[in-house]
């Protein structure tokens, strides 16, 4: 078979490549090369984004050298900066919490690179990965299933691929541990075994990215006292606690963020749990999308322990969400994420928080 694999120049890409070479298929390795040098300064941090994507790139060709398999550089920085940064910039601007990981994987890595590399000319039958998931074809649908090293699965950010683009894609790590995974790298003999996993977005401050100069005002509590004041509320998180410069008797985390009256609003720990949520643009994934309200475990974040819940369809296409327990730190803009198990049903955009 003949697959295109996608390369980050990291130690789990290039053992997805080396397996599937070792399997016996016609590899062909695929960066995409977004980072413009000048536009940003970026940082020293493991990132995808970010300064360093050159040796990204040197050790990427140096795989494919050492397996003997072609290898193809396209530039997709300005798709990627109207993509994801344009993205990231509006939603922060916007008082709401953007999830670009989510964004870039459904546009950008499932989508504009192997598009790319077709119209170059490549022909392959499946476009691989390093993401630690699972795929199957089940009673005629593409499914993903979590990882079996469940610390390291990333379902969670793949929730937005369609079927189309499911029926093309093949992880050859879902059923390995990153243990097994760093132990392959050093028998294939890979300079990338010891290289450490990307932690960040962006390999330096975010808020260099939003291309706002500071603006003074006001940190007030829910019922409206003023409690200190800031640079700009777009320099603060929900359920943030920590760096907020105010003295209370009580911790005091972010609740809400307010643009037009450039307020963060603060409040005790048990402002932060919220019963429902309002979710919009739901993807289905393994699942078509269901005709009345169901069960299922949801994720608001990638790291998050999955929560019991009842969604529902209203009448304008959205789903309402119903924690019996509450969530906590829930804020508009996340991903909200439906499973069933390991089985991921789909998720959607937060709209609002009760």
């Amino acid at each position: 078979m003949k697959i295109a694999a996608g390369l980050s120049g990291g130690v789990d890409s290039s053992v997805a490549a080396a397996l599937l070479k070792q399997a016996g298929h016609e590899v062909t390795g695929i960066t995409m090369k977004i980072w413009q040098s000048g536009r940003y300064q970026g940082g020293t941090r493991d990132a995808c984004f970010g300064p360093g994507e050159e040796d990204d790139i040197a050790n990427a060709a140096a795989v494919c050298r050492l397996l003997d398999i072609p290898y193809h550089v396209f530039d997709c920085a300005e798709a990627y900066e109207k993509a994801v940064i344009d993205y990231f910039r509006a939603e922060y601007l916007a008082g709401r919490t953007p999830n670009p990981c989510v964004r870039c994987n459904s546009l950008m890595k499932f989508g504009v690179l192997p598009n790319l590399a077709r119209k170059s000319g490549l022909v392959f039958d499946r476009f691989a990965t390093g993401h630690y998931v699972r795929s199957a074809v089940e009673n005629g649908r593409c499914v993903i299933r979590t990882a079996r090293d469940i610390a390291k699965d990333q379902s969670y950010f793949l929730y937005r691929l369609t079927q189309k683009q499911l029926a093309e894609l093949y992880f050859p790590l879902g059923d390995l541990t990153k243990t097994e995974v760093r132990r392959l790298a050093e028998e294939f003999g890979l300079s990338v075994s010891n290289k450490p996993d990307s932690q960040d977005f962006y390999s330096g401050d975010h808020r260099e990215l939003l291309l706002t100069p500071d603006r003074p005002g006001n940190i007030v509590s829910t019922d409206g006292k003023i409690l200190g004041t800031h640079r700009g509320f777009w320099h603060y998180t929900i359920g943030q606690r920590r760096g907020l410069g105010i003295a209370a008797k009580e911790i005091l985390y972010v609740t809400a963020l307010n643009p037009c009256r450039n307020e963060v609003v603060v409040g005790p720990v048990q402002e932060t749990r919220h019963t429902q949520l309002l979710v919009r643009d739901c993807n289905w994934v393994s699942i078509a999308e269901p005709a009345a309200s169901f069960k299922a475990e949801v994720k608001i974040r990638s790291a998050s322990m999955p929560v019991k819940a009842e969604i529902t369809p209203d009448a304008t296409g959205q789903w309402k969400v119903f924690f019996a327990d509450g969530v906590t730190s829930a804020a508009a803009g996340q991903s909200a994420v439906f499973y069933d198990g390991e089985l991921l049903l789909g998720g959607g955009i937060i709209e609002s928080v009760q």
